[in-house]
């Protein structure tokens, strides 16, 4: 399994950019997969996860109405549209995959878009937003 994510770059606040994450070696229609971002001297937090089959999505509180996730199934590809960026969204992004489709958890207090319950992650894509 393979997640190639591409699409980051340098943008001024206010500014768009969308991700991708192109997967090989599996159906992405089948898993959730989703987008995570790790800034220096934080840990990675989740972005946006979108599920299979009902395609339900989650976001992190920060981006919401900002992000859009979505699924381009004939290209087996995920996005992540972001617009009005900010400068506290430059980090290192990454796609990544739960093969399992692990449930959101109330009891251990975790959303199904956890990035310790992914088990698979692509290469980062770099997004710097200047102020």
């Amino acid at each position: 399994v393979q997640l190639q994510a591409s699409g980051g770059g340098l943008v001024q606040a206010g500014g768009s950019l969308r991700l991708s994450c192109a997967a090989s070696g599996l159906t992405l229609d089948y898993y959730t997969i989703g987008w995570f971002r790790q800034a220096p001297g934080k840990f990675r937090e989740a972005v946006a996860c979108i599920r299979p089959t009902s395609g339900n999505s989650y976001y992190v509180d920060s981006v919401k109405g900002r992000f859009t996730i979505s699924r381009d199934s004939a290209r087996n590809t995920v996005f992540l549209q972001m617009n009005n960026l900010k400068p506290e969204d430059t980090a290192v992004y990454y796609c990544a995959l739960d093969s399992r489709n692990t449930p959101s958890s109330s009891f251990y207090g975790r959303t199904y878009c956890d990035p310790d319950g992914m088990d698979y992650l692509g290469q980062g894509t770099q997004v710097t937003v200047s102020s």
